[in-house]
């Protein structure tokens, strides 16, 4: 993957890592998700090192539980070639709604958001000009996924997420979300600050609205959030890194 242009300017990114990854059982018992060994180390690093292929320079990284093992292994992202800044959820687990309102003096006006398990490939630049050209403060990747990696929660028309629904997705629905994101600050700021909510609900409302706009990749999505795709992940690199080292 080739660098995106100097000259392009690439917002922050919020990375969403608080969860408790129940999926995953034993594996996340003492572990945050994040820090779950992939092609032989934490799964983060694989992550902020594809962030910054893809010319991201600043994360700010939504953290809850067992946040200081990830600050502990990252610290301030030098390592991996960007800045790194923390937002905690504090005592009270804010999901991902509230982390992102929670960090937007972090973020500034326009933000990506990525979920913590998820490896995706697809070009950043190109979802950037569609937001930028779509003249609506929030974009979705979307995937014509028709039900093979998980259950099809989008309904994409026109360039546009006409519904998005992921605890009742509609028959007609073929995409599913991507799981990479763009916001302005404006969409998170009506929301009282330190309040829980869910960024998949909100993304709902917007799309019930008419406002979100959609951008359909072609590479397909990566994940540990359960545990076979985290040993189709872990495969995938570990197939990857030895191509680089042959």
């Amino acid at each position: 993957m080739s660098a995106p242009s100097p000259s392009k300017e690439i917002p922050p990114l919020a990375l969403l890592v608080g969860g408790l990854a129940t999926r995953l059982g034993p594996l996340t018992a003492r572990l945050p998700k994040s820090m779950v060994p992939v092609a032989g180390e934490p799964f983060i690093a694989h992550q902020l090192r594809l962030l910054v292929r893809h010319g991201v320079r600043n994360v700010v990284v939504c953290c809850g539980h067992l946040a200081d093992q990830i600050e502990s292994f990252v610290g301030d992202g030098r390592q991996f070639g960007c800045r790194v800044v923390y937002s905690y959820d504090g005592p009270t687990p804010l999901c991902t709604g509230g982390a992102i309102r929670k960090a937007l003096s972090l973020l500034g006006p326009v933000f990506w958001v990525m979920y913590g398990d998820s490896y995706l490939t697809t070009p950043f630049i190109p979802v950037l000009e569609a937001f930028q050209r779509s003249g609506h403060a929030a974009l979705m990747t979307v995937y014509e996924n028709r039900g093979r990696w998980d259950t099809s929660n989008v309904l994409f028309q026109d360039s546009k997420v006409v519904c998005y629904d992921k605890r009742r997705p509609l028959p007609g629905m073929q995409h599913i979300d991507y799981g990479l994101s763009i916001f302005s600050a404006e969409v998170f700021e009506e929301w009282p600050d330190a309040s829980a909510f869910d960024l998949a609900d909100l993304q709902s409302s917007i799309a019930a609205n008419r406002s979100l706009a959609g951008y359909e990749v072609r590479e397909r999505f990566y994940e540990i959030g359960s545990l076979s795709g985290l040993h189709e992940t872990d495969s995938v690199l570990t197939e990857s890194l030895r191509g680089v080292l042959a």
